[in-house]
């Protein structure tokens, strides 16, 4: 008799988790509400991108807090996982201009191993409990970065420098970048990809079609939506209701996300609710389809 292989589960959650419009749906209808402990008895893993907006001028540099990386942690069972999207002063090239005429002024923080190890050292309280450890790019320019391969070429310095313990996964917003040398420079690090489902990139499906059997052990798919203001305008910020039904793109994720498990990897789902107007219920939309 041969053993049954057992492949580890998908894990599913939202990007964020602090909205008063999930009553009914995630919350009960408690006047005061520990947020993060009565989600986490529903999900059991988040996405936490507070941190992502840190860099703010030259002098102006906002890390993690160690005292609210313990309370996150406390409230959450074992087993349960946080994905932290981490500072953008590691991964934006140069500051944001203040204007349009204004030049670009490199930010000395790109990709700074002694910038990462203050982070990790502040996100220290959670650490048992880090899902995804993700890097997110913006779209590089020809001003900002010269080519791909240079970008690369930093990318794979910087992978050097990265605790093997973790769960490192890349997102790069240029499209045209989502190639064999790209994906071979996450296989050479054993570095994870993020999928993104939305604004400009190309749809999850097809990229994975291209390069399911050049991934790493993990993938992490994020969904977003092609257009954040008009979802906004739609939905009114009420997030408790599917505002428009994406149903041809969650049933080629669900398809994605059970070929992932299949294959044995580490799957990480997380909705936004920009993506279809309530991130809980697209959640389970995926779920019952797999």
């Amino acid at each position: 008799m041969t053993d049954t292989i057992r492949h580890p589960p998908p894990r599913f959650g939202t990007c964020s988790w602090k909205y008063d419009s999930w009553r009914g749906i995630v919350y009960s209808d408690a006047p005061r509400l520990d947020y993060l402990a009565e989600y986490a008895r529903r999900f059991d893993c988040v996405e936490v991108d507070q941190w992502f907006w840190s860099l703010f001028g030259p002098d102006q540099l906002r890390l993690p807090s160690p005292a609210l990386a313990a309370e996150y942690a406390a409230a959450v069972p074992p087993s349960f996982r946080f994905a932290v999207k981490m500072p953008n002063a590691l991964t934006l090239t140069h500051y944001h201009p203040k204007t349009k005429t204004e030049p670009l002024v490199p930010n000395p923080h790109f990709l700074s191993p002694e910038l990462l190890n203050r982070t990790l050292d502040a996100l220290a309280p959670m650490r048992e409990k880090l899902g995804p450890v993700m890097l997110q790019f913006g779209y590089l320019n020809r001003l900002m970065m010269d080519s791909q391969r240079v970008f690369l070429e930093r990318l794979a310095s910087f992978a050097e420098s990265l605790p093997r313990d973790l769960d490192w996964c890349v997102e790069p917003r240029n499209p045209q970048w989502l190639d064999g040398a790209y994906f071979g420079l996450l296989r050479q690090f054993d570095l994870g990809h993020v999928f993104q489902q939305g604004y400009y990139m190309p749809p999850v499906a097809r990229v994975y079609g291209q390069y399911a059997d050049k991934l790493t052990g993990r993938a992490v798919i994020r969904l977003h939506g092609p257009d954040r203001e008009a979802m906004d305008e739609r939905s009114g910020k009420d997030w408790s209701r599917i505002v428009e039904p994406r149903d041809g793109e969650v049933n080629a994720l669900a398809v994605v996300v059970r070929d992932l498990q299949q294959r044995g990897k580490k799957a990480w789902a997380f909705a936004n609710n920009h993506y279809e107007g309530c991130a809980p219920l697209t959640i389970e939309r995926i779920r019952g389809r797999i």
